[in-house]
């Protein structure tokens, strides 16, 4: 992709991108209030939704056109660049026309390309930055593809918001950050600014902090933010919102690192460490290929016996005995939970194969 670098314009090295403001516009005098608020901690972009893709119907769904006007007084008054959600080509034409500075592609559009592609072609030759929120799903090619989609309109400004993904599984996120999936984008396209959407993926405000630290902490360039004068009475995300004073508190406490250091002493002790992982990863990979063996081994042998590739009995055993052995190594249950399902589908792969493999005939 062929990207313009616009993010300096709204951070320094010692300070992050940062975009703050309500889940929705709900009044003008709403938006001025958290407007004021947000200008007073330096911040230079602030967040508002005007339209809002609803779940279900009689749901509130912002105010529409009637908020683009707020947001345009808002802005002359404060001097503050807006951002919002645009979904379909008539919200993009809309949107300039108020003068909005930064507009979103949102999470529900980012999974079809065609709403993406109309949304590329009602930008030709509009000089805007635009930030792209993961799919709802966990697929890369679909985040980087509604990013490409826009690139090729020749939109050169471009983001990308990590705001987690939906998943039936239970827990404690609202959605599922999956940190590697938005670091793996980052690695493909390091020029590409890179956002976290603390709010979305926390969905408690009591979280907001430690996700926003975890993101700073992973190199991420900036943050957004849900901030609501009065969160409890919100008309969109009540739970996820945060106080301008909150706010205030959190930038306050969070921690920005430099991604490198000078110093001599710090980088011959970090590559003697490295060394030592390298070595480390070399006899974990020597272990794996071990067990591949041993795998193909009982792959063959329920091949001759007839038995089914998948056991129940056996995966539960593994599921109860592996997270406790590594309780007990002070290794992470989950971690170790959640890399026994890699090993087993490997596994699957490898015996499904020897049990489809059929003989040669004899010559």
């Amino acid at each position: 992709m062929k990207l313009t670098n616009w993010i300096s314009a709204y951070k320094t090295p010692q300070q992050p991108l940062l975009i703050a403001g309500p889940c929705s516009a709900e009044s003008p005098e709403q938006l001025m209030e958290v407007a004021q608020a947000v200008k007073s901690m330096g911040i230079s972009v602030m967040r508002a939704g005007v339209w809002k893709p609803r779940t279900r119907p009689n749901s509130f769904e912002g105010k529409g056109k009637e908020a683009l006007a707020w947001i345009k007084e808002v802005k002359q008054k404060t001097g503050l660049a807006f951002a919002i959600e645009v979904a379909n080509p008539a919200h993009v034409e809309l949107a300039c026309e108020a003068g909005v500075e930064i507009l979103w592609v949102g999470a529900r559009t980012t999974v079809n390309p065609f709403t993406v592609q109309e949304i590329a072609d009602a930008l030709q030759g509009i000089d805007k930055i635009v930030l792209v929120k993961n799919p709802i799903n966990p697929e890369l090619s679909l985040w980087i593809g509604a990013l490409e989609r826009l690139n090729r309109a020749g939109i050169q400004k471009l983001g990308a918001i990590h705001r987690g993904f939906s998943s039936f599984q239970k827990s404690r996120f609202r959605n599922q950050p999956l940190w590697q999936i938005a670091l793996e984008l980052k690695t493909l396209h390091p020029e590409l600014p890179l956002i976290a959407d603390p709010s979305h993926i926390a969905g408690n405000r009591n979280m907001i902090f430690e996700v926003s630290q975890k993101a700073l902490d992973l190199d991420y360039d900036g943050l957004m933010i849900e901030t609501h004068p009065d969160p409890d009475r919100a008309l969109s995300d009540a739970q996820q919102q945060i106080t301008p004073t909150v706010l205030a508190t959190i930038l306050k406490d969070l921690r920005v690192s430099e991604r490198a250091s000078s110093n001599a002493l710090f980088i011959n002790q970090l590559e003697a460490l490295r060394e030592k992982i390298d070595h480390l990863d070399q006899e974990l990979i020597e272990l794996l290929s071990t067990r591949a063996k041993l795998t193909e081994q009982i792959g063959e042998y329920k091949k001759e016996n007839n038995v089914t590739v998948f056991q129940l009995e056996r995966w539960n055993e593994i599921m109860n005995t592996r997270p406790e052995w590594a309780k007990l190594a002070h290794v992470s249950p989950d971690f170790v939970r959640e890399l026994y399902k890699i090993i087993h589908d490997e596994s699957i792969r490898i015996q499904t194969e020897i049990m489809n493999k059929t003989s040669e005939p004899e010559r």
